[in-house]
């Protein structure tokens, strides 16, 4: 059973760039590289070469390291054929129900639109680990730049449906400000505040708090529970559409 290696490199603001080194063949995946510089650092320091970059969708703060590391590496890069012309140096179009080799490790490929109309989402089963870009975060979701609620709710009940110790990698440290909106619609939540308390540990100490588990997300995010009785009657929506129900959360956190 394969299992890779998974380093998170913290850049820009807010964003992460996940390594993946399966040690059995060397093949190194650099996910979503917005930048280039910290993910050359960070091979060189391990002693492992980039043969991969694995792309979630074509936003810049994803992909703006890609040429850069191209070029350096001649590594391949896979992203969805949906954007083929917004990947700069695509090599492996790919679309949802695709797997992506990585070494002896495969990964299953969902597509996930709503963020984007293109975005994917690359799923590891051996190493419980899910690269979901700007799709699923910590206690949240990402914005429906290019997509409608309805495919981004259709999304996220597709990934929740992934086995409990699925570790989330998200591709943003937003997980504070997702708590305190989360918190203001579904303020009972216990599970919820034991994220929050968690969350507030690890910042405090300057640690990710990205991976969370997928068991923990179907229990605290409140964009995975637009389905349960209690967050429709926090909204005032006892019998709505869950999608509705989502796009009404969705709102809310846009104007929180």
């Amino acid at each position: 059973m394969p299992v890779l290696e998974i380093e998170l490199i913290p850049v820009m603001s807010d964003n992460y760039i996940a390594l993946l080194h399966d040690p059995a063949t060397g093949a190194t995946a650099a996910v979503d590289p917005g930048v280039s510089e910290p993910v050359m650092d960070a091979l060189t320091a391990r002693g492992w070469g980039l043969t991969h970059i694995l792309v979630t969708h074509h936003h810049t703060d994803h992909v703006g390291g890609i040429p850069a590391l191209k070029a350096a590496t001649s590594c391949w890069v896979v992203g969805a054929e949906a954007d083929s012309r917004r990947i700069p140096g695509l090599d492996i179009a790919v679309n949802g129900g695709d797997t992506v080799v990585l070494g002896d490790a495969v990964a299953q490929v969902f597509a996930v639109p709503g963020h984007t109309s293109g975005h994917i989402a690359y799923w590891f089963p051996d190493s419980a680990a899910l690269f979901c870009g700007d799709t699923l975060f910590s206690i949240g979701c990402g914005r429906l730049f290019e997509g409608t609620a309805r495919q981004m709710w259709d999304s996220l009940c597709l990934l929740r449906q992934l086995p409990d110790d699925t570790r989330v990698y998200c591709a943003h440290e937003y997980t504070l400000a997702n708590i305190k909106f989360a918190l203001s619609i579904d303020p009972g939540n216990q599970v919820l505040r034991c994220r929050r308390d968690e969350a507030e540990s690890l910042r405090a100490r300057h640690l990710p708090t990205v991976p969370s588990t997928l068991a923990m997300e179907r229990a605290a995010n409140p964009f995975l529970r637009a389905d349960t009785a209690d967050l429709r009657h926090a909204l005032g929506m006892p019998e709505g559409d869950p999608a509705q129900v989502f796009a009404a959360i969705r709102r809310a956190k846009d104007s929180f």
